[in-house]
């Protein structure tokens, strides 16, 4: 049976047909064919179901492969070397010679000199997507160890056979090529990569699905610019493709010189780049893509230096600039969310809040306090008063004192609980607030621990443009928001400023997460290092398996921060 594994395959005839791509960094794994014994008959609409699924998904072969850039459509033949190409050529009519579409090993782009070699046209070398062909072919002529010619069966094409091998025998009927993919598909060992369990073709075929999906969107990206260096090891695996490598560069116009060059676009971290870059790129023509933390992170600060297990990809904007569409913003507000997805959602949005999760992991030890019985209990959680969140989103405030102050009045009777901002309290970040200023509008400042564990017992939250907003919806609190976050203006929050026309839908809870959390993000699991779906980082983080491989440079920056804040309290408070 051949084993499918999360990793790198061979490549030679024993590969798994349903394979994983060659991640970056994965563990190098072997697939071994070894034909049980036991053949058990599989009905037909079984079959046919499974090779719908991979007509649709259009996985298989090395589908991460760069798209072919041939017409489609005649006769693909696919050929060992110009003498084999020779050969078979020497076969083909007139006819079938002017439709030919020839794919060579890469070995041979530079060839020289064959006797007799004429490079005919058109003529592709190297590894291609066999669907960016396939689907559109009439006949394929390949030889008997060759998986396309499974894949093109498949793919409803007619395939000719030039020689024995794996998948079948010259002048095979399609009958015998059906069997070989039935074998190749469904009489196969497949594995869970994230949790090594059994699994099965369909449950591979949605994994594949998946993994396709973000190849395909990364697809152009050359360049990256404004990633820290303690981030760039897992922003290469987020954004890998195999049609170009990710080039990280420190200067803006070398980025976009390289991006122009190969007609791509640049990776930018919105809070690292240059108004001069974004004019720079215009100019040029090369699309700037956004790359920025996504909201369920890591266990640990960012301020910390703990790389992210998640990142959000815009094209369009970013998702805490209300100013603008965001990719998140569209999906939003045209999205059809089928029953299922939103199944899902309530699950993953279960999942989070009986595992007690946030944007940094889970809850810390620490005991919240007790309220006092009888009062309304109000959360305002604190601010990095320079983030671009709060800068663009904020509707012109940024006083985590005046978002208290403001909160005070929209709440006289209420207790009210003030939360420092993490990476402010840390030493880290611009916003702090001393401590008998806050208590002029609150009633009690905690910190620590984690905040799931607030939100669990206050009954709402006064945010700016907060995730902690989000993380209450998450748990059913009300929410009011003095700016305009993301999870603003669909109509599960009180919004104290009007929300842009393009939020003119109301959403239900939980179409709200299925966008923000399912849709939207990028996830890497921190085990295998692999792109996963969210509840994959969920079982990681309640694991405990979601390590920091930079725990070292994380224990420096805290310590630096602890004397940022020594200094601070050091200093005489300004009049």
């Amino acid at each position: 049976m051949t084993v499918f594994r999360s990793s790198r395959q061979p490549r030679g005839t024993d590969a798994a047909l349903l394979r994983a791509p060659p991640f970056p960094g994965a563990p190098r794994t072997t697939s071994e064919a070894a034909r049980s014994p036991v053949l058990p008959m599989i009905a037909d609409s079984t079959i046919d179901a499974i090779f719908a699924a991979i007509r649709d998904a259009q996985v298989g072969g090395a589908f991460w492969a760069p798209a072919a850039e041939l017409p489609t459509g005649g006769l693909i033949v696919r050929v060992r070397s110009p003498e084999d190409l020779l050969a078979v050529r020497a076969d083909l009519s007139d006819a079938e010679r002017s439709a030919c579409q020839w794919l060579l090993p890469a070995a041979y782009a530079r060839h020289g000199k064959v006797r007799g070699w004429v490079a005919p046209e058109p003529v592709l070398f190297g590894e291609v997507d066999p669907w960016s062909l396939l689907p559109a072919a009439m006949l394929l002529l390949a030889h008997g160890d060759d998986e396309w010619a499974v894949l093109a069966h498949i793919a409803g094409c007619t395939v000719r056979l030039l020689s024995d091998g794996r998948f079948g025998a010259a002048g095979a009927h399609p009958a015998a090529l059906r069997e070989q993919a039935v074998t190749a598909v469904l009489r196969t060992r497949y594995l869970d990569p994230f949790t090594g369990d059994e699994s099965d073709a369909a449950s591979t075929i949605a994994l594949l699905t998946f993994w396709r999906r973000t190849i395909v969107a990364n697809r152009g990206i050359v360049a990256a610019s404004g990633i820290a260096w303690w981030k760039r090891h897992e922003i290469a695996r987020f954004l890998w493709s195999a049609d170009q490598p990710l080039r990280f560069f420190q200067s803006e116009r070398r980025a976009l010189a390289h991006a122009a060059r190969h007609s791509g676009a640049v990776a930018v971290w919105p809070s690292r780049i240059s108004p001069a870059m974004v004019d720079s790129a215009a100019t040029l023509g090369v699309l700037l893509i956004r790359v920025e933390d996504g909201f369920v992170r890591s266990v640990g600060l960012g301020s910390d230096m703990v790389p992210p297990s998640s990142v959000t990809v815009d094209r369009l904007g970013i998702h805490y600039d209300p100013s603008r569409a965001s990719d998140l913003e569209a999906l939003l507000a045209a999205t059809d969310f089928p029953p299922a997805l939103l199944g899902r959602a309530e699950r993953l949005r279960t999942r989070i809040v009986t595992a007690g999760i946030s944007k940094y992991g889970g809850n810390g030890a620490q005991p919240v306090p007790a309220r006092q019985p009888g009062r309304r209990l109000v959360l305002v959680p604190g601010q990095v008063e320079d983030d671009m969140s709060v800068r663009l989103g904020g509707g012109g405030l940024a006083s985590n004192l005046e978002l208290l102050r403001r909160a005070r009045v929209l709440e006289p009777d209420a207790e009210i609980w003030f939360r420092p901002h993490p990476d402010v309290d840390a030493g880290h970040r611009k916003g702090a607030v001393q401590d008998a200023d806050a208590m002029r509008y609150a009633d009690r400042i905690v910190r620590g621990g984690g905040m799931a564990a607030l939100l669990d017992v206050v009954d709402s939250v006064h945010v700016l443009t907060s995730l902690t907003g989000f993380e209450a919806l998450l748990r059913n609190r009300t929410v009011t928001c003095h700016g305009m976050p993301f999870y603003a203006g669909w109509g599960l929050t009180h919004d104290v400023i009007e929300a842009p026309t393009r939020r003119g839908r109301a959403l239900t809870l939980a179409e709200l997460v299925a966008g923000v959390l399912i849709l939207y993000p990028r996830y890497l699991d921190p085990v295998t290092g692999i792109p996963c779906e969210p509840e994959v980082l969920l079982d990681r983080m309640v694991a405990g398996d979601a390590v920091n491989r930079l725990g070292w440079v994380s224990r420096i920056r805290r310590l630096q921060g602890r004397l940022t804040k020594a200094g601070r309290r050091a200093s005489p408070s300004p009049l």
